[in-house]
């Protein structure tokens, strides 16, 4: 467990929560009893990592998302049963923390379903002190870095694209990067998503 993980005391007791904003939304890897459409409020979220593993290498960053501070985010929590709750936060430690450079908090998310209920969720959040935030980059910044991302878990490209389809399911846009996928089908034609890929870091 690394400094910016949670202690096992920090976990309450029953089923766990896990908010995904990004690739967990098109594949979250493990077992769930329930799914929901939920928004938290207090972070965004950002293009603003870069990939030295998953998208892309540390000689040719890819980029892909995380919740930076500010504003509010629209995703999906996941209720995962506490007999599985053990192996789901190895499973994502495993996969989001590779680098260290996200810290895993817990947040107050709200579910929108008929109740609104609030409820505390396992979420990565970026760490603005890591050597790979990329903070705030323009438009064309951004394409370049997703042009030339390619990692262990494929093309930066295709991880972009998904995020945008898995956005677009849930019945609504992301600004940003509904205007970074434009400019990535007018920079390449279109093909096929290769593979369906992991995510972050």
């Amino acid at each position: 467990m690394s400094a910016t993980d949670l202690n096992d005391t920090e976990f309450s007791t029953g089923d766990l929560w896990v908010f995904g904003y990004g690739s967990l939304m098109w594949r979250p890897g493990f077992e769930f009893i329930e799914r929901l459409p939920a928004r938290l409020i207090g972070e965004h979220r950002a293009l603003c990592v870069y990939s030295f593993v998953h998208r892309g290498t540390p000689e040719k960053p890819g980029l892909v998302l995380g919740l930076d501070r500010g504003g509010a985010c629209r995703g999906v929590a996941f209720r995962v049963a506490e007999k599985n709750r053990t192996a789901t936060i190895a499973y994502l430690r495993e996969r989001e923390q590779v680098t260290s450079v996200y810290r895993e908090v817990k947040r107050s998310v709200w579910l929108e379903n008929e109740a609104r209920q609030r409820v505390s969720a396992l979420v990565y959040v970026v760490d603005r002190g890591h050597v790979q935030y990329a903070g705030r980059l323009s438009p064309a910044e951004q394409l370049r870095h997703v042009l030339q991302g390619h990692g262990q878990s494929g093309v930066n490209r295709d991880y972009v694209l998904a995020t945008v389809k898995a956005i677009e399911a849930e019945g609504f846009r992301d600004p940003q990067l509904h205007r970074l996928a434009a400019m990535l089908h007018d920079a390449h034609p279109l093909h096929p998503a290769k593979g369906d890929a992991q995510d972050a870091s």
